[in-house]
């Protein structure tokens, strides 16, 4: 069997196979209201691990569906009992609006105080029948739509600050963070697209990112540890699990946020009053997609990118580059269509996004009593009992996708495209696209976009690359040692087209 044939057929169909399958009651025990949810927590974090965590209780169940308590619980989430899917055919559950209800439930068990965003329930915390929910996400999806054909030529721009600074911290230093690098990068390009400047020139100046980090940090402390040796972990549970953290640390860096993107995104602000979306709450709402979606996601999707091409080493450089470069030349630019034509580019970013998403979580709540299968078995849900998702797991389900653990470049070329309705990193299939009924992302081809013209440019500039990688509070951490620029190519005199 080819890397990048399944091992489901590709004919698969949930719904004709499921009324075979044997009903069996949810396997799991969350334990006491309190003490249950503090020892799941513990060992979620510091006794095992996040993997571990699920992939002990899958094998002690036999089971990829079970039931569990996840963070943060006591005293920050009201009820942290969920039933817990890791499996391809069980997952897409979460994505049926109609049966699951995606009110609040963002970051999972809790919601972080509307302090954080100005008082409003930002769109992502709506679920697709409130009202603003339509407004909100229609807004952002015209927005992108109008500015299509700025993406390319702005993120290159950005792009090629980002190569400057890599170049130099190499050549200096020996080594460059590809994190914080690629984290300004990302600022830099949203705030552009939205507001058609660059946030230099701004009060914001070059503060942009660390303000977000920080605001970042204090809504995602629940979800996530320090790894601080020094620090004993009922300490850090103590300050970062149980009781939220204040708004107040980070009220006038948040303040300086909204109030740039409010003189600047004036088109946008203006487009939302005509649509009937009250302008500071649309502002709010901009910061939000800007600085948690955007942001937030491209802070863990780049260094994850580059950190699984860099592994692959120079056979898929080599072959990366070839295909690159012939086709932006007989292009003549880096354009939609050539893009379009880079198979195994497209492949590559199909495959990060499935091997390491950059969002990994995803819940929501049964709007009735209903019936969800596995491959295995059928399982009985109640009304009212929140379902959470584990996408790593779910996509690299074994019984899907062929060597699942390992990065395939060539996995979704050819036959392989069909696989792609088993890639759920936008809170959807890969194969569907973004609808105000739904909860998909309105950037998902966005997002797909600049990974493949990150990787163009990438080996527009460079034959090969060394790197370093290790993790972060979110994500991969890469670390660049040695980049070997391409000798013959004259980048330069590509054009960017739409």
């Amino acid at each position: 069997m080819s890397s990048s044939s399944s091992s489901l057929p590709l004919n698969f169909d949930n719904s004709s196979s499921s009324s075979k399958l044997p009903l069996r009651s949810i396997p799991g025990d969350c334990g006491s209201p309190f003490f249950g949810p503090i020892k799941d927590r513990f060992d979620y974090f510091y006794n095992e691990g996040r993997d571990q965590f699920f992939r002990t209780r899958m094998q002690k169940y036999q089971s990829t569906v079970f039931r569990a308590n996840m963070p943060p619980g006591p005293f920050m989430a009201f009820n942290p009992n969920v039933v817990v899917l890791l499996d391809a055919i069980s997952f897409p559950i979460l994505f049926d609006t109609s049966r699951i209800e995606k009110r609040n439930v963002l970051d999972g068990t809790y919601m972080p105080s509307t302090a954080f965003t100005g008082g409003y329930r930002v769109c992502a915390y709506l679920d697709p029948s409130e009202p603003n929910h339509a407004l909100l996400k229609r807004l952002f999806t015209s927005s992108l739509a109008a500015r299509h054909h700025n993406f390319i030529p702005v993120f290159r721009s950005c792009l090629t600050e980002l190569f400057t600074t890599l170049e130099d911290d190499v050549s200096r230093k020996g080594k460059a963070d590809f994190n914080g690098i690629s984290d300004n990068m990302s600022f830099n390009f949203v705030f552009k697209l939205f507001c058609d400047k660059h946030p230099s020139e701004t009060k914001l100046g070059s503060n942009g990112p660390n303000l977000v980090t920080k605001w970042l940090f204090l809504q995602l402390a629940p979800l996530i540890t320090l790894g601080l040796s020094m620090l004993p972990n009922v300490v850090e549970d103590l300050l970062l699990h149980t009781f939220p953290l204040p708004s107040l640390f980070v009220k006038s860096d948040y303040k300086k946020l909204y109030h740039a993107f409010y003189a600047s995104a004036s088109s946008l602000l203006d487009e939302a009053e005509s649509m009937g979306i009250k302008r500071d709450e649309a502002c709010h709402n901009l910061v939000f997609l800007a600085g948690f979606n955007a942001c937030g996601g491209m802070k863990t999707l780049f260094p994850a990118l580059i950190k699984w091409v860099g592994l692959a080493g120079e056979k898929l450089h080599r072959q990366l580059a070839d295909e690159i470069r012939s086709i932006v030349k007989a292009e003549g630019g880096v354009t939609f269509a050539a893009l379009d034509k880079m198979a195994l580019t497209k492949s590559v970013v199909y495959e990060a996004l499935r091997i390491e998403p950059p969002v990994p979580f995803q819940y929501g709540k049964a709007k009735e009593d209903m019936v969800i299968h596995s491959h295995d078995a059928a399982f009985e849900i109640k009304k009212g009992e929140m379902i959470f998702g584990y996408q790593p797991f779910a996509t690299k389900d074994p019984k899907v996708f062929d060597n699942p653990e390992e990065f395939v470049a060539h996995r979704f070329m050819g036959d392989g495209e069909k696989l792609l309705e088993y890639v759920y990193w936008s809170n959807g299939r890969e194969s569907d696209d973004p609808t105000v009924e739904n909860k998909q992302c309105p950037g998902k081809d966005l997002v797909v976009l600049l990974s493949r013209v990150m990787l163009v440019e990438f080996f527009l500039h460079y034959d090969t690359f060394d790197i370093e990688y290790g993790t972060l509070l979110l994500g991969s951490s890469v670390t660049f040692k040695s980049l070997t620029k391409q000798p013959t190519f004259d980048h330069k005199s590509i054009k960017h087209v739409s």
